[in-house]
């Protein structure tokens, strides 16, 4: 593929991704080319429908987990507290919540399948890095990949916009107590 149509396909996966997060699942396809600088014929030629553009979104967000991991992981050395709570942001920073219900319809609905082992991969990426931080003594021996993934995506669910407005440090505040929640309060670890 050129790299002016790989540089298109990547800028429609990230639109996406941003709408979805933003509006739903349930958005046009035609607000997603239109938000690419494109027509829906470039959006169809890339994503020959709704259901391969939600693969490509979720195998974008799963990369990014890892690349988040990789990060974690190269400053778990020097710092597991700092690995820990950078991983938390950056999962944060994903937004992963509020592309659950997107998601989720596409999961029940047998789309995903292709995007099965790649999940499985990051969570096993995730709860590696997990059972080192464990094991270093920095976060809590009974919490495991999937939960920590489900407490960001409830973290960063959307909420509607009053309640964003009467609470705008809400997602804030919630990272902070989970952070603190999570820190080990001592313990050998469970991975050791």
């Amino acid at each position: 593929m050129r790299a002016d149509a790989l540089r298109r396909r990547a800028t429609l996966v990230s639109q996406a991704r941003r709408l979805f997060a933003a509006r739903g699942g349930d958005i046009g396809l035609e607000a997603v080319a239109a938000a690419s600088g494109v027509g829906i014929a470039t959006l169809y030629r890339n994503f020959p429908s709704r259901e391969s553009l939600l693969v490509a979104v979720v195998l974008d967000i799963l990369a990014d987990i890892r690349a988040a991991v990789g990060r974690a992981g190269e400053r778990g050395a020097q710092d597991p507290w700092e690995a820990w709570s950078g991983l938390v942001r950056d999962l944060v920073a994903m937004d992963v919540g509020a592309l659950t219900d997107a998601l989720g319809r596409a999961s029940r609905e047998g789309y995903l399948a292709q995007a099965v082992e790649p999940q499985q991969q990051a969570l096993e990426e995730v709860e590696q890095l997990l059972c080192r931080l464990q094991d270093a003594g920095t976060v809590r021996e009974d919490l495991s990949a999937l939960e920590v993934v489900v407490a960001v995506a409830t973290i960063t669910r959307p909420q509607p916009q009053a309640i964003r407005a009467a609470a705008p440090d809400a997602v804030g505040h919630l990272v902070e107590a989970f952070l603190a929640w999570s820190r080990a309060a001592g313990g050998a670890g469970r991975c050791r």
